[in-house]
């Protein structure tokens, strides 16, 4: 089976590209794909607040609750302006396309910097919790908790190299399922806990953590805004679908708006009812033992079918919120791609209609990031939430600057920006005022998140965010050099470099390849030159013998040998081509025809072309060098 062959098996048959319009998410299918990461949040931002709460002992887990619906006022807040993101920038892109669009280019770049960090970790962290899962319900899987976690990466990077629109039929499933599951545990348990309809009341955990500190003060203050932040991870993928809104069907942005609404509506509900039955049921939270998620289903249920289908679904959709991830890394790295800030071969789309590329970047580098951790979620949590909380920050700041240009407009006048169009909106006032609150708040979180989480490895995210930036800034540079120097602006025929008249074809033998090489240098130029580096006097005289056996194809043609007694023939070579561009046709292109083997097999590729390869790369840094490759094929063996 070819490489071709193969591609096809795994990835299947390639779409046209006039089918893309057909290959869009319906509003059930967006929920899944886009949704996926806010949703399965569930399964561990309580446990993250109770996590720092528990310090103070047993007895602070009862701020778990007035900490969860702050954060649930928070979402709500960035879901109401990540909508007005969607409406006024139905092309895509969030808060990239905001920024860039309001604040200027740099902090545009900020935003993309926080968003592709948080997307890394959106994969890297859901796995993980998903392994956690597997590992609260089948301990002995602990050991090859790294296994797993690649092996889920590996599966999600093949569904989603499929099509988008099929990765989000694969994907409905156990989305759907966990929100029914965890739904059903919520409502059991609130029947059970205020004694309704004959249910048995819910059991009350009497484990007693003793405080491991006594925090007073400013100290007190500053462990409730680690809880806090802890309990941020919850926000994080709410943007995905304002990145995405071209992935949805017509009509774009009505849909996406729905899909934004309805999901911060699941999430929030599950949040804030996982948590009022954890802390009513004084669970406590275990760094390396069974997940809040698993305790509270399991006193619940009895540890019956609805213990396993909920832990079932909760592993599923762990593994499966790193779609978020999936669906907009390549989406927005191809936003900075066609911007110039990454490389062009990012906003190329596969024979899928996907960003196959993009995909494949982002398996591979949060692949390294499970294997740093360990496939450890907690340890990897200082690092989450902080670029989402930056990238909310700058998104709802732009949108505030965007509301300010609406209220300088007349009634019914309209006026174009760099990216949309806007026109006059009557309710701009309150608009803005919540887009100036939502800013100024998650921007507290950032810097509440980078400073409590720092030394525990956010600093990581912080450094990871300007590097970010640099390389964006100098990737442009780059790009923009390039565009500069290709420009045909002011262009005069006389700055085109003359083309020599002569042809150098290196050759290590005479056999059928080099006489073809030889063939069709003789049809571009008159002056040929044959090189060849000899090591050895037999050598020598094997390639002079061979050269006099064929007059009629060497004739008129220079053999030159170079007679080298080192074993690296590329330098002798380099500075004979270098010596005849300087000294015999300076500010001209000479050409350098190089004979090539093809097998029929691909693999024995390996086996053939090595010094051909290397002789090529060094020739291409040079100026004033033109390499041709003369192909000849050897058939498969019979």
């Amino acid at each position: 089976m070819t490489i071709a062959e193969l591609k096809r098996t795994l990835i299947g048959e390639p779409f046209p590209t006039s089918q893309e319009i057909h290959e869009r998410l319906d509003k059930i299918r967006a929920l899944a794909v886009f949704a996926s990461d806010p949703i399965s949040s569930n399964a561990y931002a309580t446990e993250a607040i109770m996590g720092v709460l528990i310090v103070l002992g047993s007895g602070a887990l009862s701020m778990t609750l007035p900490l969860a619906l702050g954060v649930a006022a928070l979402v709500l807040m960035v879901v109401f302006s990540y909508i007005q993101t969607i409406m006024h920038y139905p092309d895509g892109g969030g808060a990239y396309t905001v920024a860039k669009d309001n604040l200027g280019k740099y902090p545009s770049l900020l935003a993309a910097a926080a968003l592709l960090t948080d997307y890394i970790l959106t994969v890297s962290v859901s796995v993980s919790a998903g392994v956690r899962a597997v590992t609260s319900a089948v301990p002995e899987a602990f050991e090859y908790r790294v296994i797993i976690a690649l092996a889920a990466i590996a599966l999600i990077t093949w569904v989603n190299l499929r099509g988008v629109r099929e990765s989000g039929t694969v994907f409905a499933v156990p989305t759907y399922a966990f929100i029914a599951g965890v739904l059903v545990t919520i409502v059991i348990g609130l029947l059970r806990r205020f004694g309704l309809f004959g249910f048995a009341p819910l059991p009350t955990l009497e484990e007693v953590v003793l405080p491991s500190r006594s925090l007073v003060g400013f100290a007190y203050i500053w462990l409730l805004f680690r809880a806090f932040a802890g309990g941020c991870t919850a926000l994080t993928g709410i943007e995905a679908i304002s990145n995405g809104v071209k992935a949805f069907k017509s009509p774009e942005a009505k849909n996406a708006v729905v899909t934004m609404v309805v999901m911060g509506v699941i999430a929030m509900s599950l949040f804030v009812g996982i948590t009022f039955l954890a802390t009513g049921m004084h669970l406590v939270p275990s760094e390396h033992g069974e997940s809040i998620l698993s305790q509270m289903t399991r006193q619940i249920s009895g540890g019956g079918f609805l213990y396993y289908w909920v832990q079932a679904f909760t592993a599923l959709i762990l593994f499966l919120a790193a779609n978020t991830g999936y669906q907009d890394f390549p989406r927005l790295s191809s936003f900075l791609a066609a911007d110039g800030f990454l490389p062009r071969w990012l906003q190329n789309r596969g024979d899928r209609l996907v960003y196959s590329s993009g995909i494949i970047v982002l398996a591979v580098i949060s692949s390294i990031i499970v294997l740093i951790f360990q496939a450890n979620e907690i340890a990897m949590l200082p690092l989450y939430a902080l670029g989402v909380m930056l990238s909310f920050t700058l998104s709802q700041a732009g949108m505030s600057h965007l509301m300010g240009k609406i209220g300088t407009l007349s009634e019914g006048e309209k006026i174009r920006t760099q990216v949309t169009e806007i026109h006059f909106e009557s309710g701009w006032r309150w608009k803005r005022v919540v887009n100036v609150v939502g800013s100024i708040t998650t921007g507290i979180v950032f810097l509440i998140l980078l400073a409590t989480k720092f030394v525990d490895g956010a600093w990581i995210v912080a450094l990871a965010i300007p590097v970010f930036v640099f390389v964006f800034a100098h990737i442009n540079q780059h790009y923009q050099q390039v565009a500069n120097t290709l420009s045909t602006r002011d262009f005069c025929v006389d700055d085109l470099v003359d083309v020599a008249n002569a042809v150098i074809v290196p050759i290590g033998d005479v056999h059928r390849g080099t006489l073809q090489a030889l063939k069709f240098a003789r049809s571009i130029a008159t002056d040929i030159r044959a090189v060849c580096v000899s090591t050895t006097p037999e050598m020598r005289e094997r390639v002079l013998r061979r050269w006099a056996r064929f007059p009629e194809l060497t004739e008129g043609i220079q053999l030159v040998i170079i007679d080298y007694d080192f074993r690296d023939i590329m330098k002798p070579l380099v500075d004979y081509v270098q010596d005849v561009n300087n000294r015999e046709f300076k500010g001209a292109l000479i050409t350098i025809v190089v004979p090539e083997f093809i097998p029929a097999e691909g693999y024995a590729n390996i086996l053939h072309n090595q010094t051909a390869n290397i002789l090529r790369r060094e020739l291409r840094q040079k100026q004033d060098v033109i390499v041709i490759d003369v192909p000849f094929h050897i058939p498969a063996a019979a």
